[in-house]
């Protein structure tokens, strides 16, 4: 087989002073790679230093792929995923987080799926893992596991915590992340809604997952709502781009009411934990949404004591 031949797959790892960077490293060395494919991994350390370059060295030993360390200060996820794309030179260009783990099939099952649907990008589930100290209606409720989400049979908009790019496909020609959002989140739901509306089809690999332990600090209903607001505000925002001025009132009045039914219906279900919550969080996104349509301001997600 020639170089021409092969396949070549970067893969895109962004990180900011995470511990669990070594094990999502680890888990991308016992990938099953396709004999015709060649993986290398683009280590993004978006701290102000560049703290993860020790790390990375250290890895290089374990790991049977090209680590390739780029340092791209601070604290904006929008500048690590625009390395990313900057410093890729494959066909395809994956992204996992930091505080995950790849399975074993996960490379090749997106591979797979891309090859067969042609599409612009691929995403897989995000499947998360809870301790014992998370509480049961979250457990029972799965509040923080990553899934797409279809409209009219399709999917509009993706993530970034698994998914697979052809760079080549004309709707990703010159895409990067927004920076103005590098802050706040919602870059990745601008990007690929984007990307769908400038003809990038977006496919699904259930079987390429990917696993997130949910830390204690993410286990509680504050941290979902504040979550669930921005996503919201995000929603907001792009709907805004369609409508412009009074245009966008039938949409804001649309947003409040259904906020209104999702938190009447959490008063409802108030005995049931996991209906009460689900209800609640969806009447916080759609409050979102309202504020998005407004134009305010979306919250700080990344470069803080949260984020780390």
């Amino acid at each position: 087989m020639t170089e021409e031949d092969l396949i070549k797959i970067d893969i895109g790892l962004c990180t900011y002073r995470r511990a669990s960077l070594d094990e999502t490293v680890r888990s991308l060395g016992a990938l099953a790679v396709p004999e015709n494919v060649r993986l290398r991994i683009i280590i993004a350390d978006n701290d102000i230093t560049p703290s993860a370059a020790p790390r990375v060295e250290a890895l290089r030993a374990e790991v049977p792929h090209e680590l390739a360390y780029v340092h791209c200060p601070a604290g904006n996820i929008s500048i690590a995923r625009n390395a990313c794309l900057d410093n890729a030179s494959g066909e395809f260009i994956a992204f996992i987080d930091d505080d995950e783990e790849a399975s074993p099939i996960w490379i090749a099952e997106l591979l797979n799926v891309a090859r067969k649907s042609g599409a612009a990008a691929v995403l897989g589930p995000v499947r998360s893992v809870y301790d014992g100290a998370a509480p049961l209606w979250m457990r029972e409720g799965d509040f923080h596991s990553t899934l797409p989400v279809w409209v009219k049979g399709e999917i509009v908009t993706g993530y970034t915590c698994n998914v697979l790019l052809k760079r080549t496909h004309p709707s990703l020609t010159g895409r990067r992340f927004n920076l103005a959002l590098g802050k706040s989140g919602g870059e990745d739901t601008e990007f690929f809604s984007h990307m769908h509306a400038a003809g990038g089809k977006i496919a699904y690999a259930e079987k390429a997952e990917v696993v997130e332990p949910v830390p204690q600090s993410r286990a509680a209903l504050s941290w979902l709502a504040k979550r669930r607001f921005r996503f919201g505000q995000t929603h907001g925002r792009l709907v805004a781009e369609r409508h412009a001025g009074i245009g966008r009132l039938p949409q804001i009045g649309l947003a409040a009411a259904k906020a209104a039914v999702c938190y009447a219906a959490a008063l409802a279900f108030a005995p049931m934990p996991v209906k009460r919550n689900r209800y609640a969080l969806r009447g916080v996104m759609h409050s979102g949404v309202v504020s998005g349509l407004f134009g305010l301001r979306e919250l700080t997600q990344y470069g803080t004591a949260e984020a780390t």
